[in-house]
């Protein structure tokens, strides 16, 4: 099966159930509460055209990226542990290459409305919001205790 050529990648606003939304603050990646003050980023999605770490029951293999910035989320260890960080990079030069760039790559899965991520270098590593305000983004392995790894993808155009 050849997934779809995408001449772009899908735009989502993104938001976890307390209503944090991603803030770009610097080069990282932090959470904050949804108010008229916060400029939440626009997530971009785009599937990954190479099979090679497919996977249906995990979900569909997906690049993730900010959009109006050639920045890609990006997994690598740092300190002997997963580490998620944001990486120049054009989101449809990852799409365009013809072999899947790992640190890069996530499945995308429902969880009934909402979307989990998980990353492809570190399997049962969850993109995740911790519960406090102005922190980072980060991985983990931790689900649903302290962090939440469930995200809400609202369509924008």
């Amino acid at each position: 099966m050849n997934p779809q050529w995408q001449a772009a990648p899908k735009s989502y606003a993104i938001r976890d159930s307390r209503q944090m939304v991603w803030v770009l603050s610097g080069n990282s990646l932090i959470a904050a509460p949804l108010s008229n003050s916060v400029k939440p980023v626009t997530l971009h999605l785009i599937t990954c055209r190479d099979a090679e770490f497919s996977d249906k029951k995990k979900g569909n293999l997906v690049y993730l990226g900010i959009k109006g910035k050639d920045l890609c989320l990006f997994c690598a260890e740092i300190q002997g542990k997963p580490t998620l960080q944001l990486k120049e990079k054009n989101i449809m030069d990852l799409y365009m290459e013809k072999k899947a760039q790992k640190p890069f790559l996530f499945f995308h899965n429902k969880e009934g409305s909402t979307s989990v991520f998980q990353s492809i270098s570190y399997p049962g590593w969850f993109i995740a919001t911790s519960s406090t305000s102005g922190q980072p983004i980060f991985l983990t392995q931790e689900r649903g205790i302290t962090n939440n790894t469930n995200f809400y993808l609202d369509s924008v155009e």
